[in-house]
């Protein structure tokens, strides 16, 4: 079961009393600590991936790096979501693997449509930053109806992702997912809201996290689970710009 949260990276049993004993309310997970660990976390991402990008831009062969990242980035993240007393010290590694990938991904697109990246980059603030604002004044509420509407669509988007990459694997390929028509576009909008509205799930789930009282480590777990929204989200951003600026 996913939990609370759309993320997979974010289960309700995280948060549950592991014995952690009577400084619980000593050294506890808070939201400002939270922030303070993403922040962190993003911009050990972007020192990475800018990087890759100016290996990328020198000429150099980044796709190495790029595709290590990936697998190092995937093996990370299964490790973190099991041992989530880990991530204090795996996510910052799991954040330069993650940033290898988006650096190469970022300068290929960059290569093909000029000032991609930065709008890709912009946009993915701006969702953010929207979003964060409709759940503070509850104009967006984490009821358990929409956390269960979100969890059945992330979910159902990430086994079409899965079934694309195993049929890649015999040239058959599924119809619109990737092809810049009016169809695989419309697939590309709802995805992205998908993924935006994971963030809702997480900022709820991050704050009730705190108000339990869940263990200082988690501040490094919940600013994980949140890159690895935010990540998803900018990934599926600049897919869409690049289906809309290929057909230019």
């Amino acid at each position: 079961m996913i939990g609370r949260s759309g993320n997979p990276t974010l289960k309700d049993s995280t948060f549950e009393n592991r014995g952690y004993g009577e400084d619980r309310y000593q050294n506890y997970m808070t939201i400002n600590g939270t922030v303070n660990k993403a922040f962190i976390t993003l911009v050990i991402l972007l020192a990475s991936a800018f990087a890759t990008w100016m290996m990328f831009f020198n000429g150099q062969q980044v796709m190495p790096l790029a595709y290590g990242g990936l697998i190092v980035g995937f093996i990370l993240a299964l490790v973190i979501s099991f041992k989530p007393v880990m991530a204090p010290y795996l996510v910052p590694i799991y954040a330069v693997a993650e940033g290898l990938f988006l650096g190469a991904l970022s300068a290929t697109y960059e290569s093909l449509y000029n000032g991609i990246t930065l709008q890709a980059a912009l946009l993915t603030m701006a969702v953010f930053i929207a979003l964060l604002m409709a759940y503070k004044t509850k104009l967006i509420k984490a009821t358990e109806n929409f956390k269960l509407g979100v969890v059945a669509a992330t979910g159902g988007i990430m086994i079409m992702y899965l079934l694309s990459f195993v049929l890649g694997f015999f040239g058959i390929s599924i119809p619109y997912l990737h092809d810049n028509s009016l169809i695989g576009i419309g697939i590309s909008v709802v995805i992205v809201i998908v993924a935006a509205l994971n963030l809702v799930l997480d900022f709820d789930f991050i704050e009730g996290g705190a108000e339990r009282g869940a263990p200082k480590y988690m501040e490094w777990y919940g600013a994980f689970g949140l890159m690895v929204t935010l990540v998803w989200l900018y990934i599926e951003i600049i897919r869409l710009l690049g289906k809309l600026r290929s057909r230019d």
